[in-house]
């Protein structure tokens, strides 16, 4: 299947939901975003009660609806208080690797609707000060926003409109090489879900119509446990496309699509797992089979949520995940064919 000429249009749809700030919770611009360019392409979406944006796509048989998920929420922060001298204290949104954020720009989203700048920062930052500046342990009860507003004290700040509850948002700070990578941060899972736009193109230009409908979802409460919760209870299958994991006693690399066995909730499908690992060999696919050792996904949402679906997990190989993250255009553009032929 030659899709190289799609490479260029899979980068530009991963920068632009990059480009809008998602964190758990404060979905909204980014599903926005999505059904805009869902409708743009000629496609209809629905969006349910807790935010997730589902697409239908018509198929060759609509008696046993397959459904795919890829996720829009982001890890992120929270202001938790303000101290005396105006800086911000904050509560973690999903797991992030709090020691890569030090140094990090980011927003402070107001309920008022303003947005302020500032920094993710050590309590002991300067060298020049701080016996501990290079040891201070960075976790995030060590760590504060320093705010790029001229505030002295806390009423300074309050004056600003900044309030215990906000939303904060750190710079994805998105680079596709020349050599080919893409390195950013929530690559996990907005690389996926640019697949799923990137898809719809594929389908309407390629004339490719999936055997059974298929429902490409974009789930918004992923990274806090419950995005699979409320996807379509009429799916037969669900494929979860997720980051793959790279590191100690894996086998994935960023070129790869990994194909996840198992999680730390227990075995996917055995027989969807098996049709992907045929799928992979029979079109000399760049794949490998994983279990990943701390992970889970919106199928184990699904499953604990009571749907009655079989569940299996894809995804591009992505290295330092929920820190600085990074895969390839190769890994990208295998999943995608993995997908293609899945669904045919």
């Amino acid at each position: 299947m030659e899709l190289k000429k799609y490479e260029e249009l899979l980068i530009s749809n991963i920068k632009a939901l990059m480009s809008v700030d998602s964190p758990s919770g404060f979905t909204h611009n980014a599903t926005e975003l999505v059904k805009k360019m869902v409708t743009d392409l000629g496609y209809k979406c629905t969006q349910n009660n807790l935010g997730n944006v589902v697409v239908e796509v018509e198929g060759e048989d609509d008696s046993e609806p397959l459904g795919m998920s890829a996720h829009l929420d982001t890890l992120g922060l929270m202001v938790r208080s303000i101290k005396a001298n105006g800086d911000l204290t904050f509560t973690v949104v999903g797991s992030p690797v709090t020691p890569s954020l030090d140094g990090e720009y980011c927003r402070i989203y107001t309920r008022e609707g303003k947005v302020y700048e500032g920094t993710v920062i050590s309590e002991t930052p300067a060298k020049h000060v701080f016996k501990d500046a290079n040891t201070h342990p960075r976790e995030a009860e060590n760590m504060v926003i320093r705010l790029d507003e001229v505030v002295r004290s806390k009423e300074d700040v309050v004056k600003l409109g900044i309030a215990a509850g906000d939303f904060v948002c750190y710079d994805p700070k998105t680079t596709f090489t020349s050599s080919g990578f893409l390195k950013s941060r929530f690559i996990d899972d907005k690389a996926c879900a640019g697949i799923f736009i990137t898809l719809l193109t594929i389908f309407k230009e390629l004339g490719i119509k999936p055997k059974h409908k298929t429902y490409l979802c974009f789930s918004v409460h992923e990274e806090i446990g419950y995005g699979g919760a409320t996807l379509p209870k009429d799916m037969k299958e669900l494929l979860v496309v997720d980051m793959g994991c790279i590191g100690d006693d894996l086998n994935c690399r960023e070129t790869d699509v990994s194909i996840c066995a198992k999680d730390s909730s227990g075995p996917y499908d055995y027989d969807m797992t098996t049709k992907l690992v045929e799928l992979s060999k029979k079109h000399n696919l760049p794949y490998v089979t994983d279990i990943y050792p701390m992970y889970s996904s919106d199928a184990i949402a699904a499953w604990r949520a009571g749907h009655d679906v079989r569940c299996a997990l894809i995804g591009p190989g992505v290295a330092a995940s929920h820190g600085m993250e990074r895969t390839h255009i190769q890994g990208l553009m295998a999943t995608v064919e993995l997908i293609l032929h899945y669904i045919q």
